[in-house]
């Protein structure tokens, strides 16, 4: 009997440089939300596709080559003024806070036949750090994607925002009846005034099928219809270095336990967020975006620092 074909994702939206400023000098890691999230995907062992603006520059073959050497497959929109950067430095508490070049706050993404060919084939497609603020991005996203089925992370920077309220009316257009949502307590700060609950249910009202909601360190809750569940955060050996890529896995990991279908029962569901905690743990035992596993801890050192 031949093996079964893994399931396939497209992820959709960012890939750029983080320049990360501190007390140990400038440093340079590939990074953006939806490359974070394909390459934890094959982290996981879920083959992935980005679709993203990158730049023909230095930038954007450190960019290409990281997402190779994962095994990403990369189908890259035209970048006109190069590939995007962050400029990360942190506050006194340790979070990170980002300025963007000119070509993040314009990023752009183009459907042509290679794109719109891997979205027909894909078991699932994931939307993150989308221009939901742009109507005419939204409106080609939504005619590329057709039918698949979405998972989508509103994950804004208001460093990229252009409209708040039309970043809100964007994120809901895709967000309707899409498989799953991934909302945080910084993602309801600006689209609902900080008040998590009251997001999670707007998007049930709008469609969503399932909703995972992050609450850093007061832990996270998973929703569907007929069940709810929540967890604390993993509690995990080493000490945390950063969270960066932290809301990236916890996507990349509540996607892969959906490929396989939605929870039915509350002791599944239950199970499926446990490891999402874990995997959030894990990666903020490292530097940079790049997705971590309990297991990849203990298997390889290099885990534990930037790659």
């Amino acid at each position: 009997m031949p093996e079964p074909v893994p399931s396939r994702v497209v992820v959709i939206g960012d890939a750029l440089i983080d320049e990360i400023r501190d007390a140990g000098g400038v440093r340079e890691l590939v990074g953006g939300a939806a490359l974070n999230v394909a390459v934890g995907l094959t982290r996981l062992g879920i083959p992935a596709t980005l679709i993203a603006m990158v730049g023909a520059d230095a930038a954007g073959d450190h960019i290409r080559t990281y997402l190779h050497d994962h095994g990403v497959q990369l189908l890259a929109s035209e970048a006109p003024l190069g590939s995007s950067r962050a400029i990360v430095t942190r506050g006194a508490d340790g979070e990170p806070s980002y300025r963007f070049n000119e070509a993040a706050q314009g990023r752009s993404i183009r459907y042509s036949d290679a794109e719109k060919e891997a979205l027909a084939q894909a078991d699932a497609v994931v939307v993150s750090c989308f221009p939901f603020d742009n109507g005419a991005e939204v409106d080609a996203l939504l005619d590329a994607v057709g039918d698949r089925p979405l998972i989508v992370d509103p994950n804004p920077r208001t460093g990229m925002m252009r409209d708040r309220a039309d970043l809100a009316e964007g994120f809901l257009r895709v967000a309707a009846g899409a498989r799953a949502i991934k909302i945080g307590s910084d993602d309801a700060e600006i689209l609902a005034d900080g008040d998590l609950p009251a997001l999670g249910e707007r998007l049930r009202d709008n469609g969503a099928e399932i909703i995972l909601m992050t609450a850093g360190a007061a832990g996270a809750a998973l929703r569907a219809p007929g069940w709810e569940v929540s967890r604390p955060i993993a509690t995990l050996p080493g000490a945390i270095v950063d969270t960066v890529g932290a809301g990236d896995a916890t996507l990349a990991a509540l996607v892969a336990g959906l490929v396989g279908g939605v929870p039915e029962t509350e002791g599944a569901a239950g199970s499926l967020l446990e490891r999402i905690m874990e995997v959030a743990a894990a990666t903020c035992r490292g530097e940079g975006g790049l997705l971590r596993t309990p297991e990849s801890l203990l298997a390889s050192p290099m885990d534990r620092s930037a790659t």
